[in-house]
Order: C-alpha cells, then sequence, then structure tokens
C-alpha cells in the first residue's frame, strides 16, 4: 500500500508530473523553508520559496539513502549565501541540533499548486555547515545527521548520578536524594577489579578490616 495521498499517488502517475523538494530547518533565528526551483509554494500557513531573504538560495541536494541495520546516513545540501553576513548566518553554531525536515511535493502541472499532502522523505538534524570558498561563487555545504542517530548511541560513559541524570533529563530529581550508597554501580563499562591485600587490625582485637592498595 503507498503511503500517498490517493492525489499526489495520481499525480505520479499522470502523463506530466511536476515534482520538487521541499527543506524545512527550524533554527534559532526563526524557521527556514526553501523549495528546489524557482517561485514559492504554499502549504497551509507555511510557504517555501527559491530564496531565503536571510540565507540564501538552494544549490544542490544529496540524495537521500535508506541505511543497513546499524547505519543511519546523513543527507548534505548546499546554499548559495548572496552576502557574507547570510554566510556567517548559515554557519551559526548555534544552528546545530536543529531539526530538517525534507518533504518530496506534488504540484499541479496547469496551476502549479501543491497536490496536498506531500510525502516525507526524512527527519534529521542539523549538523555542520562548512564554507567553500571558491573563485566567483560561496557555498555552504550543511550537513544533517538522521535522527535515528539517536537511537545508536551505546550508552558508553553513562553515571548512575544526579549530575549525569539531570544533563540527560534536565530537573528530573529522581537521583537527587539517593544516599546511602554502598556499592558501586558501573554503566557502560565492566566493573573494574579489586587488587590489594587484606589487612587485620590486632590492636583491638576486633575483626575490623581494610584493604591496602
Amino acid at each position: 500500500m503507498s503511503s500517498l495521498t490517493p492525489a499526489v499517488d495520481a499525480a505520479l502517475r499522470a502523463d506530466r508530473i511536476v515534482v520538487t523538494l521541499l527543506i524545512e530547518a527550524n533554527l534559532p533565528g526563526g524557521p527556514m523553508r526553501l523549495m528546489f526551483g524557482i517561485g514559492a509554494i504554499a502549504w497551509g500557513a507555511k510557504v517555501f520559496r527559491d530564496t531565503d531573504d536571510s540565507f540564501g538560495a538552494l544549490a544542490s541536494i544529496d540524495a537521500i539513502e535508506d541505511g543497513d541495520d546499524d547505519e543511519a546516513p546523513p543527507f548534505t545540501f548546499t546554499m548559495l549565501p548572496p552576502t557574507d553576513a547570510a554566510a556567517a548566518a548559515v554557519c551559526n553554531p548555534l544552528n546545530q541540533g536543529a531539526e530538517v525536515f525534507v518533504w518530496l511535493a506534488a504540484l499541479d502541472p496547469a496551476t502549479m499548486l501543491l497536490i496536498p499532502d506531500p510525502e516525507l522523505l526524512g527527519y534529521f538534524q542539523w549538523d555542520v555547515a562548512t564554507l567553500m570558498p571558491d573563485a566567483g561563487s560561496r557555498e555552504v555545504e550543511i550537513e544533517c545527521v538522521s535522527a535515528f542517530d539517536l537511537l545508536l548511541e551505546d550508552d558508553e560513559g553513562a553515571r548512575l548520578t544526579d549530575a549525569f541524570h539531570q544533563s540527560i533529563w534536565p530537573g528530573e530529581a529522581g537521583c537527587a536524594n539517593v544516599t546511602g550508597l554502598t556499592e558501586p554501580r558501573y554503566w557502560g563499562m565492566a566493573t573494574p577489579r579489586v587488587t590489594g591485600t587484606v589487612v587485620t587490625s590486632g590492636s583491638t582485637g576486633a575483626d575490623d578490616r581494610f584493604v591496602n592498595y
């Protein structure tokens, strides 16, 4: 069964089809909505344009690939900022982690209006923007990682402490009042082996023991 809407499915089966890609990035300074092509496309309250006033236009979009097993391939697209200020806005480190959505959209060939609803091709997170200076051009390559990358984390280095717990879930104080722990718990690593000599105190006759390291 197709995941496309009946209208989009029918449009893609027609003799003449018009398709484009839509990209939305929810950046800290506001959403960036771009279309691959010329013009503008309205989708409800959202408008996707060929050029964003703050960031520039799309130059190219890499193919979106499916991963195998434990792979979550990244997605890369290239932009053409019109000014140095626009290039700096695209390369802003605060953009890292922003949500990025990519849709395949079909248009009515007669009216060039959007046929509801576009097909979501991928959900990513903005990772690294790299300025690619060249003679007579200014390009920025943006690499986005798949949101499924989060599912591949092995929790190596995790700790059963309040500080680490709240670094993942800020404000969740489930470990804040844990006291009296007598045995350490190791996450993401094997329990270290303790070596040493057990010495018995003979001065008091008690059976107190301690370990020399």
